[in-house]
């Protein structure tokens, strides 16, 4: 499988008038199944990370060397930019691990390029270092390792979702509207056909936490038989990508603890 000499730039795009007042209508429309989303305090919480990079330089978490170094392939969240999972990417390799960005730049939502391109990453990954991969998603960035679970489960070695909304409404979070208008497409009519429910064929851990702000805990941790295990953590939706508590259980789980 050859790789492709640059990502798809579809989303660098620029809209028509016609275009911008179709996603307008996308992100207006009536919500045809009202479903729990999480508190107005949680999404309060979430500006937290604006503190962030206060706190960074005198935070110091303790990282082991890993017994068996791992390939990891990072995959960051909604409308974020893989430097927002560099602080992650950061204490991962100080344990030793081989970590590699995804090469979409920000994440716009699922075209079928894009995933195609996803799988010509996975591969060149897992030819160059000849050994399964594993996925960490944030977020949206987890329904795409789960889908690249399900297409290619012999390339990887463990699927590790942080606060994705992979279970349950599509519409129990608090973004389902502005992804709406950044992507020109439903949230229940993806322009690629998948299950987000669908377990991979590989094993797949859910983190989730009851502070998140964005996602309703219950599409993060989904249910028995849409993962293989649920880990719930303390930190909110954007703590995901840099609080030692979830950095802890990433690390944890390269190790197969």
């Amino acid at each position: 499988m050859a790789m492709q000499n640059s990502p798809p730039s579809a989303n660098a795009r620029v809209w028509t008038a016609e275009e911008l007042s179709r996603r307008v209508a996308l992100a207006s429309a009536e919500n045809p199944q009202p479903a729990e989303r999480p508190k107005l305090r949680h999404l309060a919480g979430e500006l937290r990370f604006l503190a962030e990079p206060a706190v960074r330089p005198f935070r110091k978490i303790d990282i082991a060397k890993a017994e068996a170094p791992r390939t990891v392939m990072l995959l960051p969240g909604f409308a974020t930019h893989p430097v927002r999972m560099r602080y992650m990417a950061q204490q991962l390799e100080r344990a030793g691990h081989k970590v590699k960005r995804w090469g979409l730049g920000f994440n716009f939502g699922p075209t079928p390029e894009n995933v195609e391109y996803l799988e010509q990453r996975l591969d060149e990954i897992y030819r160059r270092y000849d050994r399964p991969v594993y996925l960490v998603g944030w977020s949206l960035g987890g329904l795409f390792a789960r889908e690249l679970g399900r297409r290619h489960p012999e390339m990887i070695a463990k699927v590790v979702t942080m606060g994705s909304p992979f279970s349950g409404n599509p519409r129990a979070n608090n973004a389902w509207r502005i992804y709406q208008f950044l992507t020109g497409h439903s949230v229940d009519n993806p322009p690629v056909e998948t299950d987000n429910a669908a377990k991979p064929p590989v094993e797949t851990v859910a983190f989730w936490s009851a502070s998140d702000g964005i996602i309703s805990p219950r599409s993060a941790c989904g249910k028995p038989g849409e993962r293989d295990r649920a880990v719930a953590l303390r930190c909110n939706h954007l703590g995901f990508s840099y609080s030692p508590e979830c950095i802890s259980a990433v690390l944890r789980e390269l190790e197969g603890r």
